[in-house]
């Protein structure tokens, strides 16, 4: 059996462009072991390097971060892994840091592919060897590179004739995972859709790779930071290669658990090229990236989600995100479709919130011939910012947007948001206008069954910003329910003063949240789902509402219809 024994100075070259199939971050997991008597063989998958336990004692002996098994063993101790996806397999990472004079002093690995709903036992035939018995020594790391495996979804890592291992990392390639119903969005960046990150400008607090992995993760060690910045107009990239060539819509960039290392803005950019690319030549730089997300602020601790530009019609194989001026980001995710799979229709969010998971439920929207479908996204200080300012409170305090004040107020049982938004009117004080409160109550508007509502009606005030307040459900008991929503439409004002509808978007607001319409912006009149709302208006006036106040333009059908695709909640 043909192998390589790789020096680690070329880990690298070897294995940075491969996914650890292993990790217990994707889902690997130990599912028999011959014995672990003195340390457990779930260590061997965590992420972090194992530490030092010298001088700890449990009740067995000296504790270890690895797998120990018993001594005098007359034949061999093994470990069955399950891997945390499919995948073809090209390498080995058998570390025995910290184990010296304890260390196992052979091993040898092999692997299958099970698709039965139990396990594989120690003695299943199917077994076949990939890595012959080879010699290690104690506390280092020892790598080995093998030929290109089948697919498999098992391996399991023998010693001989015992010992202790701390970590054993199983590197290859992702067998995709792809819905079933081509017309899906779904994250193209994702692990197990075969999504990779190819090249990272730095990883010096938390690797790249960490970026298209499930969930939001459990503390800053499992995202992507890089070391601070000191040089003026500083940035960082991380170059991730889609799982398949792929149409993109929306992203999602989540700074879940980095509270003070967020980076200040991102922007991401798109790329279709053919073959391998060999970025640590080029550092990515290339004059043929599309920017798909114009730089846009970020906050701590959140999900941001944003609808991409220049992407109708085209086709990208690589997303490059760039970071201002550094700093910490958790989660990417991509949602496209893989090319030529949505050809005459398109499909929008059905849920509020975007799962982390590979793919995300949607319903399939058939498509009139002119009509321009714009998906309803989770409202977000960040994305809402172009248009106007959210108003809420936040219950970690560090996951308020950057250079918020927030104070201690009413003896301590209450914390203060301070003027989250200021008031603007640009009326000349001739003609007397004033500001005060009034008050909306708002009836659900009637949805179709595919809950995609036509978009007939933009409005603006010329010369004042204007904000809502929800009050409660509009029954007369003035109870704040978060889970009731509100349809938040708005679009920048064009240079002919009509709208400009390439810049309409669509959020979801929940009844936590208010907003405040900058002056000007054209906006959807306010939009209740499925469930009354009232709402405080804060708006200036001539008089009781002058012509002057706000300007209603309907929008003409015949240059195409526009439609919000409204999530089910």
């Amino acid at each position: 059996m043909a192998y390589e024994s790789v020096p680690l100075d070329q880990f690298s070259e070897k294995f940075s462009s491969l996914t650890e199939l292993s990790s217990v971050a994707i889902g690997g997991k130990v599912v028999s072991v011959s014995d672990e008597f003195f340390a457990e063989a779930y260590h061997l998958l965590l992420v972090e390097p194992a530490p030092s336990l010298k001088g700890q004692f449990g009740p067995n002996g000296a504790l270890y971060s690895g797998w120990e098994s018993r001594r005098h063993n007359p034949n061999y101790d093994w470990c069955i892994i399950k891997l945390g996806t499919s995948g073809t397999i090209l390498g080995f990472d058998v570390d025995t840091t910290h184990f010296n004079g304890n260390e196992a002093p052979e091993v040898s690995v092999q692997i299958l592919n099970n698709t039965a709903d139990q396990p594989p036992t120690e003695s299943d035939p199917r077994w076949v060897e990939v890595l012959p018995k080879v010699p290690i020594g104690p506390t280092a790391r020892h790598l080995f590179a093998i030929p290109e495996t089948t697919c498999a979804n098992y391996v399991k890592l023998n010693m001989y004739p015992d010992g202790g291992i701390a970590r054993f990392r199983v590197y290859g390639k992702v067998a995709p995972v792809f819905p079933s119903d081509t017309s899906q969005l779904f994250d193209l960046a994702h692990v197990f859709a075969g999504g990779l990150v190819e090249f990272t400008s730095d990883q010096h607090f938390g690797v790249g790779s960490n970026l298209i992995l499930p969930g939001r993760g459990k503390d800053m060690g499992d995202g992507w930071e890089t070391k601070r910045s000191r040089q003026p107009g500083h940035k960082d990239w991380v170059i991730i290669k889609l799982g398949a060539p792929a149409t993109l819509e929306q992203v999602e960039i989540d700074t879940a658990h980095f509270k003070g290392n967020f980076p200040e803005s991102v922007e991401l950019h798109a790329l279709k090229v053919d073959g391998n690319v060999d970025w640590a030549s080029t550092k990515g730089e290339t004059e043929d990236w599309t920017l798909i997300l114009p730089r846009s602020k970020v906050g701590p601790h959140r999900q941001h989600y944003f609808m991409l530009e220049n992407v109708k019609g085209k086709i990208y194989t690589h997303v490059k995100m760039t970071i201002h001026p550094d700093g910490g980001v958790k989660r990417v995710r991509v949602l496209g479709y893989r090319a030529g799979d949505v050809p005459n229709s398109t499909t929008q969010p059905t849920t509020l919130r975007v799962p982390s998971g590979i793919a995300d439920a949607r319903r399939h929207v058939e498509l009139d011939s002119t009509a321009t479908i714009i998906p309803a996204l989770p409202l977000t200080p960040e994305a809402f910012a172009p248009f106007g300012q959210v108003v809420q409170a936040y219950g970690d305090h560090a996951a308020a947007p950057k250079g918020t004040k927030i104070t201690p107020a009413n003896a301590g049982t209450a914390s203060k948001f301070h003027k989250e938004a200021l008031l603007e009117s640009s009326y000349d004080p001739a003609v007397g206008a004033t500001t005060g409160l009034s008050v909306y109550r708002c009836n659900p508007v009637q949805l179709s069954a595919d809950r995609v509502l036509p978009l007939h009606v933009l409005e603006r005030h010329p010369y004042t910003n204007q904000a809502f307040i929800p009050m409660g459900k509009g029954s007369g008991e003035g109870l704040v329910d978060p889970g009731v929503v509100y349809l938040v439409t708005v679009a920048k004002n064009g240079k002919d003063g009509r709208p400009d509808l390439t810049t309409l978007r669509a959020f979801v607001a929940t009844a936590a949240q208010g907003i405040v319409y900058n002056t000007a912006v054209w906006h959807q009149p306010m939009t209740v789902l499925d469930k009354p709302m009232d709402f405080t208006c804060v708006e200036t006036q001539i008089g009781n509402g002058d012509a002057a106040d706000c300007e209603i333009l309907e929008l003409d059908a015949s240059s195409g219809l526009y439609k919000i695709q409204v999530p089910k909640v």
